[in-house]
C-alpha cells in the first residue's frame, strides 16, 4: 500500500456513513443474534473449531448478514471475496473461483465468497456455483431477505446450512446507538442523545440496525450537540407506519394480515392487505400466503376456500393491476369469514412425527403389489378387499402398518363442512374398532 492508498482509506473511513463506520470488527461487538453467536451456539462453535460450512444467512435488512460474513472470514483467516447477485454473472463466478484456486495452490489460503441477495441468482448462475461449493473450492456465504427454500435451488441449498437472523429488539438497537454515540469511529462523544430520542429512533427503525444508525446520524446533524425526541422526530420527518418490503415491519404486517384472517376479522384483514399493496408489495406474495392459509387455517371446514384462493390468483394473472385488486379483496373477505380448522396441518405434523419416530415400517401383505407369480405365492396382495365390491363402496379394513394400527392422525373439527367429515370419520373408526375386537388376535403373517 502506498501513501495515496493509505490516504484514500483514511478519507473513506471519515466520509463513510455512520452505519458503515460502526460495523463490528469482532464477535464481541456483534449484537442481536445471540441464538447464533452466543456461548455454545452453532456459529460460535463452528468459528472456534475453524469448521465453518457454507451458509445461507436469511433475515431482514440491517440485521448484520454482511458483517457476520466478514467476521467469519476474519476469524478463519480466509480471503474474503464479495459479489452482488444483482450485478454478477457466470463470468464473475468463474473468475472468482479461478482466484480461489490460485490462492489455495500458492498460499494454502481458503476463500470465503459472500454473495449478497443470492436469491436474485438465476438457475444457470446457481448451477455454475454449485460444483465449487461442493468441492470446497470456496466457502459460500449467501445473504437473502427471501425464503431460501423458494429462491435457492435444492441442490445448492442442500450443501449449505441455513441460519435465520432476526430483527433486533428495541433494547439492542438502543445499545448499538449508544456505542455509536461514544465510539471514536462514530460520534466520538461529541453529541448527547437522550433516552427518549434513542427509544423513538429504535421504534421507528423496526429491527434494522442500519436504519437506526442512519437516523441517529441524521438527528445528530440536525440537532448539533444535543438530540432529544423532538429533534429526532424533526430529523426523521415521520413517526410510524413504516413498511419495508424486506425488513422487520414487512414480517409484522404479514403476520397481522394472516392473524386477522385467522381471527375472522375481515375489516382488519382488508386493512393489512391494503397497507401492503399501497407500500408496493407484490400481490403474488399475498396470494401465495392466502393459498397456504386456505389449507392451513380453513382446510376441510370449507373445502371451497382453496379453490377460491387459487382462482383469485389466476384471475389476477389475467387482469393485472389495478383491476386485480378485486379478486384479491374478494378472496380475503371469503377466507376471513370462512369457518376455520387447522386439522389438516395438525394431521400432517402428527403423521410426520410417527414416520420420523417409527421409520420405514413394512407394508402389510394384503396391500402389497403382486405383479409376478412368485410374489403372489409369497402372499403379496392376499386377502385384499376391493371396496367397490361392497355395499356403499366401503369395507372395514386395516391399511396402516401393524405398529401404527388404531392410531388416529386426523382429528376433524365440528366447524363447517368438516362436521360432516367428522361424523363419517367417527363411523369408520367405530367400524374398524369393532372389526378388530371381533377378530381378536391377528392372523400370523398378516402384516408381513
Amino acid at each position: 500500500m502506498d501513501l495515496f492508498d493509505h490516504a484514500s482509506q483514511k478519507e473513506t473511513a471519515t466520509l463513510a456513513p455512520l452505519a458503515e463506520r460502526m460495523r463490528p470488527t469482532t464477535l464481541s461487538e456483534y449484537l442481536g443474534q445471540d441464538h447464533l453467536t452466543g456461548e455454545g451456539r452453532f456459529l460460535r462453535r463452528a468459528l472456534e473449531n475453524d469448521q465453518v460450512p457454507s451458509l445461507i444467512l436469511w433475515g431482514p435488512p440491517g440485521t448484520g448478514k454482511t458483517t457476520l460474513a466478514q467476521l467469519v472470514a476474519r476469524s478463519t483467516g480466509a480471503a474474503f471475496e464479495t459479489m452482488s447477485a444483482v450485478l454478477a454473472g457466470v463470468k464473475d463466478i468463474r473468475e472468482t473461483v479461478a482466484r480461489a484456486q490460485d490462492r489455495w495452490k500458492l498460499h494454502r489460503q481458503r476463500t470465503l465468497l459472500f454473495i449478497d441477495e443470492i436469491h436474485r441468482f438465476n438457475k444457470s448462475q446457481q448451477d455454475a456455483l454449485l460444483p465449487h461449493v461442493e468441492k470446497g473450492t470456496v466457502t459460500l456465504i449467501g445473504a437473502t431477505t427471501e425464503n431460501p427454500s423458494f429462491e435457492v435451488n435444492a441442490a445448492l441449498l442442500s450443501r449449505c446450512r441455513v441460519i435465520t437472523l432476526r430483527g433486533l429488539e428495541q433494547e439492542e438497537l438502543v445499545a448499538v446507538m449508544r456505542r455509536a454515540v461514544a465510539d471514536p469511529r462514530g460520534l466520538g462523544g461529541k453529541v448527547t442523545v437522550d433516552d427518549a430520542a434513542l427509544d423513538f429512533i429504535a421504534d421507528a427503525a423496526g429491527g434494522d440496525a442500519r436504519k437506526a444508525l442512519t437516523a441517529l446520524e441524521a438527528a445528530a446533524a440536525h440537532g448539533g450537540t444535543q438530540v432529544d425526541r423532538k429533534v429526532a422526530e424533526e430529523a426523521l420527518q415521520q413517526k410510524l407506519l413504516l413498511y419495508d418490503k424486506g425488513g422487520e415491519e414487512h414480517y409484522n404486517v404479514v403476520s397481522a394480515f394472516i392473524k386477522s384472517m385467522r381471527g375472522s376479522d375481515v375489516d382488519a384483514a382488508l386493512y393489512w392487505m391494503t397497507r401492503m399493496l399501497e407500500a408496493g408489495e407484490d400481490p403474488v406474495f399475498l396470494f401465495r400466503r392466502m393459498v397456504i392459509f386456505a389449507s392451513e387455517d380453513v382446510g376441510n371446514a370449507d373445502p371451497r376456500a382453496l379453490g377460491v384462493a387459487v382462482d383469485a390468483l389466476r384471475a389476477f394473472q389475467l387482469m393485472g393491476l389495478p383491476e386485480g385488486t378485486l379478486p384479491l379483496t374478494q378472496a380475503v373477505t371469503y377466507l376471513a369469514l370462512a369457518p376455520k380448522s387447522n386439522a389438516v396441518i395438525s394431521a400432517y405434523a402428527a403423521v410426520r412425527e410417527a414416520v420420523t419416530k417409527e421409520g420405514a415400517l413394512p407394508v402389510p401383505m394384503h396391500l402389497r403389489n403382486a405383479p409376478t407369480k412368485l410374489m403372489k405365492s409369497l402372499g403379496y396382495g392376499g386377502g385384499y378387499k376391493y371396496p367397490h365390491n361392497f355395499e356403499g363402496n366401503y369395507v372395514p379394513e386395516d391399511y396402516l402398518p401393524e405398529a401404527l394400527r388404531a392410531r388416529c392422525f386426523y382429528t376433524p373439527t365440528r366447524n363447517g363442512f368438516e362436521a360432516e367429515l367428522s361424523e363419517r370419520y367417527e363411523t369408520i373408526q367405530q367400524q374398524l374398532a369393532a372389526r378388530r375386537e371381533a377378530k381378536g388376535e391377528r392372523e400370523p403373517g398378516e402384516d408381513g
